[in-house]
């Protein structure tokens, strides 16, 4: 009899360690008639709130066109979308456990996070810098040694700060925050020197802020940080459905079109015109469409 019990027991514990969504993607997204997209709050012009609290952006619009090429394959007239908010530190937790499908955010393709998910092409390719009040005077990583900065938990940047402050002795102060928009604020209340992020992002934050004048963006670029919407790991056929979409947009235009859109136009909710041209990294990337890791890849 305890021989009975203690195997049941064994098999229970097995059973708990099995992934909730065993089966793929698509046939998840077939019996449920939906899909889940995970999407930022402020993470412009990729994936952040517009002035009525829904998600917009350039990543958003991206896995949009990706929602129609699923329904086209699984042969479906309609997919609900359900769109679930995540931060930097919960977005691969949600996406490995089945609460999340895609996330469609400003996400960087790196060979640890492969590790626990896997990446659709590129779609932009950006740079760690810092952002910092004009008044402040600093211009690169000397200036701010013994100094309060800022990062984002759970991003690639924040990892790299952390080594780069060992690495050339800046002893600074790393202040980690649960979003873009909090580490912002903390430079503009004055508890940090600094923000550490992708550039991009930084040109967002500032481009939207009261006085964007009053702030700078480091010249020097210290990473190369590839984006790409981020998949569920071990989904070869889910994975092969997003990334043709995703080609395939590159291949007739779309992408250049959503691409234009976001970063050389106006908008929402300021009407504010980022003025960044497509990087001379992402147009070869969108002549060779490749999901690598390796920064060296997009030198």
């Amino acid at each position: 009899m305890k021989k009975s019990i203690a195997f049941l027991l064994t098999g229970l514990a097995v059973a708990a360690t099995v992934p909730v969504h065993a089966e793929g993607r698509l046939d998840k997204i077939k019996s449920t008639g939906e899909i889940a997209l995970g999407h930022r709050d402020a993470s412009i012009p990729f994936s952040y709130l517009d002035d009525k609290q829904q998600p917009i952006g350039y990543s958003m619009d991206i896995c949009s066109k990706v929602v129609e090429a699923v329904k086209v394959k699984l042969g479906m007239e309609k997919i609900n979308i359900k769109l679930v908010p995540v931060t930097s530190s919960t977005r691969i937790p949600l996406l490995a456990n089945g609460t999340v499908d895609l996330n469609c955010g400003s996400s960087t393709n790196t060979k640890e996070r492969q590790a626990q998910v896997t990446f659709a092409p590129t779609t932009f390719v950006t740079a760690t810098r810092f952002v910092s009040k004009k008044s402040s005077n600093l211009s690169d990583l000397p200036d701010l040694k013994g100094k309060t900065v800022v990062s984002t938990a759970g991003t690639s940047n924040i990892r790299w700060l952390t080594s780069a402050t060992e690495e050339k002795k800046l002893d600074l102060k790393i202040i980690p925050t649960k979003d873009h928009g909090e580490a912002f604020l903390t430079v503009n209340n004055g508890r940090a020197a600094a923000f550490f992020m992708d550039d991009i992002l930084l040109a967002g934050l500032v481009a939207t802020s009261r006085n964007p004048d009053e702030w700078v963006i480091s010249k020097n670029a210290y990473t190369v940080e590839p984006y790409a919407i981020m998949e569920p790991k071990n989904d070869p056929e889910f994975k092969k459905v997003v990334d043709d979409a995703i080609i395939g947009m590159m291949k007739d235009g779309t992408l250049a079109t959503l691409y234009k859109k976001w970063f050389e136009s106006p908008i929402p909710p300021k009407n504010v015109n980022l003025n960044w041209p497509m990087s001379d990294q992402l147009k070869r990337v969108v002549q060779n469409p490749t999901d690598s890791p390796d920064p060296d890849d997009y030198k």
